[in-house]
C-alpha cells in the first residue's frame, strides 16, 4: 500500500514537472517567436496596427489608414473613416507630408525606406505611433520621424515631422506642411470656416496667423473637418483646395509676407510643432462641433496654460487708464485700497515704475527707460517690496507690466551688450514695434543671450518681492502695427541661435515661448500675460501662446457704453470657440463708467479684468462690486466655470440691436455654470434661454446672480427642449445666472 502511493506521489511530480517544463518551454518558444518576427508585423498597442504595408490608427472613433508601397517608396493616407460611417473622408493620392530641402521637393509620394514603426505618447493622454522613413533621394539625403497621436473617445488626429540631416552639408527646410491630404469635401458646397473657425468663405482659401483654428464643412453631405496649427504667431499657414480638395496645415511658405525656413546641421535633428485634424459627420451645425467636440479636445489634450492653475484669477485690475506712466508708490496705495473694497484679486502696476541705471525718474507718457527694470526711487522711495506688501495685505496679488525684449539707449543693458539686439534690414539697432529708423528703443534678439537675462530679471522680481501677474509686452517679433514687411525678426548673421533673417521668425517666436516655460520652472505660480503686441498682430492670440502663457492682453477698448462692453462680448465670441474664454484678457473697460454694471457682466464671459480709478467708485457700489467678486470665486471653486464657454443657443454674434449671450456650463460634471444674457437696444424685450449641456434627468435651480434669487427649478431635459425666459425691458440691459444642480 505505501509503495502503491509512493509509485502515484512521483508519476505526480512527475507529470507536474513534465508540465511546468513544457509550459516553460512554450514561453521560451513565443518569446523566440517574438524576437524572430520582423518588428512590422506586430501589434504594438491598442491604437495602431503595423502589419509591414498598413498603419492603421483606430481608438474606435477614428479609423486612419496609411499605406506604404515599398516598391514605389511612397507612405501615403487611403482612408479615413468615423465610426458609424461608411463613406471614406478622403481622396486618393495623398501627399501626406510636403517641404523643400535645399530646393529639393519632398513628400509622401517621392521615395522613402521604412525603417522602423515605434509606439509614442504625449503628456496628455495621446497614443499613437510614429513611422521612420529614409529618403531615397541622395542631395540632401534625410529621414523622418512621422508621429500620429489619438485620443480617447474623440475623432482628432495630432500629428509632427522630426527631420534628421544625413548630409554632410546644412539643410534649409522651406514649404513645411505637416498634414498634407486630399479630402472628399465638395468644394462647391463646402463652407470654410476662417479666423477663428468664425468668418466663412467660399472657394479656395489660404490661411494665415489668424487661423490657429479653421473648419471646412460640407453642407451636402453634413460633414467636415476642424484644422488645428499649433504653430507660433505669424508662422502658421492652413490653406484648402489651392489645387483640388487639398487640405494642408503647416507652415508659410516662402511666397508669404512672413517665410518660414529652418536650418538643421549635419546629424542634427529638428522636430515641428504640432498640427490637428478633428473630423465629424451627420451634422448640420458646425459651430456645434467646435462647441462640443472641439472644446473637449483642446480642453483636455492641448495642455492650455490657463487651466494649469488651481486657483484661477476671476477679477484683476490694471493701473494704464487713467493713469498711463504717472504712478508712485503713494497713488498704487490709495487706488489698491479702493480696489480691494472692490474685491479685486489681482491688481496690476503698468508702465511707469521703472528705471534705468543712472537714469532720472521718467516723464515720459509712455516708452522711457527700458532695459534695467530697475525700481524707480523717485517713484517708489521705499522700493516695490514695501508696495507689493501692502498689496498682499490687502488681499490681492501684485503685478507688474514690462516690456519683454525692450530697451531703450541709455539702459546699462544695451550699452553693455549692444550684441542682444535684433539688426534690421540696414544692418543696424533695430525696433520691432514701431519704423525701423525708429530710436525710441530697440528690439531684443530672442535668438540671443538675452531671454537668460530677462528670465533671470522676471524670477528675481518674483522671488524678491512676490510678482504673481506680468504682463509681458511689445514686438519681439513682428509688429501688430507696421505693414512694412521687412520689419520683422532679425537680419544679423552672427547670433547664435538663427542663421539668416527667415529663421530667425521661427526661431524668436520658439525662443520667446521656451523662455515662458522656464519663467515658469522658477516661478511656477506667475500668471504670464503674453499681449498681442508681443504675439505680432493686431488682436493676436492662438493655441501655441496658450500653451506657454496664462493670457493674453488681446485688445484695448476705451470706447465707453454701449459700444465698450459690445466690442468686448464681440471679441470674446471671435476668439472663445478657438481659444481658451479665460486666457482672453480684455481690456481698457473702466470701473468708474455709469454703466459698469452691463460692463462687467460683458467681461465675465472671459477673463474680467477693469481699469479705470476705483476711488471715484462710493462706498455702497464698491460693496456691490465685491459681491459680485465674492460670487464669481464662489461660482468658481463649485464648477470651476473658468475652463468653459460655450455659445448660448440659438444668439448669434454680438451686435446693435439684437441679443446675445454665452453659457459656461463644466461639460464635465453637469454640475452647472454660468450663463449671461445681453440685451444690445434690440426690439424684442423678451427671449428664451436653451442650455443643452446638463443632465436631461438632473433638476437644477436657476438663480439670478449675484444674490441667488431663484427664478426656476427645471430639469436638464426641460432647459434643452423649453428654456426659461428672460425679460429685459430696457433698451441696453444684461443678467446673469448661476444654474446649480439639485
Amino acid at each position: 500500500m505505501m509503495m502503491h502511493l509512493l509509485n502515484n506521489r512521483i508519476t505526480l511530480i512527475r507529470t507536474s514537472v513534465r508540465r511546468n517544463w513544457l509550459e516553460a518551454r512554450g514561453i521560451i518558444y513565443f518569446i523566440l517567436l517574438l524576437l524572430l518576427l520582423p518588428i512590422g508585423k506586430l501589434k504594438a498597442q491598442s491604437n495602431y496596427t503595423w502589419d509591414g504595408k498598413r498603419l492603421v490608427l483606430d481608438n474606435g472613433s477614428i479609423k486612419r489608414t496609411i499605406l506604404y508601397d515599398s516598391e514605389k517608396g511612397s507612405f501615403s493616407s487611403i482612408q479615413i473613416f468615423l465610426k458609424g460611417d461608411t463613406n471614406n473622408l478622403l481622396r486618393k493620392d495623398c501627399p501626406e507630408f510636403s517641404f523643400n530641402a535645399n530646393h529639393a521637393f519632398l513628400s509622401g509620394t517621392s521615395g522613402w525606406d521604412f525603417v522602423e514603426c515605434m509606439p509614442v505618447s504625449d503628456k496628455n493622454n495621446g497614443k499613437g505611433a510614429s513611422i521612420h522613413l529614409r529618403s531615397r533621394q541622395k542631395a540632401p539625403q534625410i529621414s523622418l520621424r512621422i508621429s500620429y497621436y489619438v485620443y480617447p473617445d474623440l475623432a482628432y488626429i495630432r500629428k509632427d515631422i522630426n527631420i534628421t540631416n544625413l548630409s554632410q552639408e546644412d539643410v534649409a527646410i522651406e514649404n513645411l506642411n505637416i498634414e498634407h491630404i486630399n479630402v472628399s469635401l465638395d468644394p462647391v458646397d463646402s463652407w470654410i470656416y476662417t479666423n477663428y473657425a468664425r468668418m466663412k468663405k467660399l472657394g479656395t482659401y489660404v490661411g494665415d496667423w489668424d487661423d490657429a483654428v479653421m473648419m471646412i464643412h460640407s453642407t451636402g453631405s453634413r460633414r467636415g473637418v476642424i484644422l488645428g496649427n499649433e504653430i507660433p504667431g505669424v508662422m502658421k499657414r492652413s490653406a484648402f483646395n489651392t489645387t483640388v480638395n487639398n487640405l494642408e496645415v503647416g507652415y508659410t511658405n516662402v511666397t508669404q509676407d512672413y517665410p518660414f525656413r529652418k536650418w538643421i546641421k549635419k546629424t542634427e535633428n529638428w522636430t515641428s510643432h504640432k498640427v490637428f485634424t478633428g473630423w465629424y459627420v451627420n451634422s448640420d451645425n458646425p459651430q456645434k462641433e467646435l462647441n462640443t467636440h472641439y472644446q473637449d479636445f483642446s480642453r483636455r489634450h492641448l495642455d492650455f496654460r490657463i487651466n494649469a492653475i488651481k486657483q484661477k484669477p476671476v477679477f484683476v485690475y490694471n493701473t494704464w487708464t487713467p493713469f498711463r506712466t504717472f504712478v508712485s508708490d503713494s497713488l498704487i496705495s490709495s487706488v489698491a485700497k479702493a480696489a480691494s473694497e472692490c474685491g479685486v484679486q489681482e491688481f496690476v502696476i503698468d508702465d511707469g515704475w521703472q528705471v534705468n541705471v543712472g537714469s532720472r525718474s521718467s516723464e515720459k507718457e509712455w516708452g522711457g527707460n527700458y532695459g534695467d527694470w530697475q525700481v524707480d526711487k523717485n517713484k517708489f522711495p521705499n522700493g516695490l517690496k514695501s508696495t507689493f506688501d501692502y498689496i498682499k495685505s490687502l488681499g490681492m496679488k501684485p503685478g507688474l507690466w514690462i516690456s519683454i525684449g525692450s530697451a531703450t539707449d541709455n539702459a546699462k543693458v544695451y550699452k553693455e551688450h549692444p550684441e542682444w539686439f535684433v539688426k534690421n534690414y540696414k544692418n543696424q539697432p533695430g525696433n520691432l514695434h514701431f519704423v525701423a529708423d525708429s530710436s525710441d528703443f530697440y528690439s531684443s534678439c530672442m535668438g540671443t543671450d538675452w531671454v537668460d537675462y530677462i528670465k533671470n530679471t522676471i524670477v528675481k522680481l518674483s522671488k524678491d518681492y512676490g510678482l504673481a501677474y506680468a504682463k509681458l509686452d511689445l514686438s519681439v517679433v513682428v509688429s501688430a502695427y507696421v505693414t512694412d514687411k521687412k520689419v520683422s525678426g532679425c537680419y544679423a548673421t552672427n547670433h547664435p541661435y538663427h542663421k539668416d533673417h527667415p529663421e530667425s521668425l521661427i526661431v524668436l517666436y520658439d525662443r520667446l515661448l521656451q523662455l515662458f516655460d522656464d519663467i515658469h520652472k522658477e516661478a511656477p505660480d506667475l500668471f504670464i500675460d503674453c499681449t498681442f503686441e508681443t504675439a505680432g498682430k493686431i488682436q493676436l492670440m492662438d493655441l501655441a501662446i496658450s500653451q506657454h502663457a496664462e493670457g493674453n492682453w488681446l485688445s484695448n477698448f476705451e470706447e465707453p457704453f454701449p459700444i465698450g462692453p459690445l466690442r468686448v462680448r464681440q471679441m470674446a465670441w471671435w476668439r472663445s470657440a478657438a481659444i481658451p474664454a479665460s486666457s482672453l484678457v480684455i481690456g481698457n473697460q473702466q470701473f468708474d463708467s455709469p454703466n459698469f454694471d452691463f460692463v462687467f457682466k460683458s467681461l465675465m464671459g472671459t477673463l474680467a479684468i477693469v481699469l479705470g480709478d476705483p476711488r471715484k467708485i462710493s462706498i455702497q457700489k464698491r460693496k456691490w462690486i465685491k459681491d459680485w467678486s465674492n460670487f464669481l470665486q464662489n461660482v468658481q471653486k463649485k464648477y470651476n466655470y473658468m475652463e468653459f464657454r460655450q455659445d448660448l443657443v440659438g444668439f448669434g454674434e454680438p451686435a446693435e440691436g439684437s441679443w446675445d449671450g454665452w453659457s459656461r456650463i463644466n461639460t464635465e460634471t453637469k454640475e452647472g455654470g454660468l450663463v449671461g444674457v445681453f440685451k444690445q437696444d434690440a426690439k424684442e424685450t423678451q427671449r428664451t434661454v436653451f442650455i443643452n449641456t446638463l443632465d436631461p434627468k438632473a433638476t437644477y435651480k436657476i438663480l439670478e446672480a449675484p444674490y441667488e434669487r431663484l427664478v426656476s427649478r427645471m430639469t436638464g431635459k426641460q432647459l434643452s427642449e423649453t428654456g426659461f425666459k428672460v425679460r429685459i425691458n430696457k433698451n441696453y440691459g444684461a443678467v446673469v445666472y448661476e444654474i446649480e444642480r439639485e
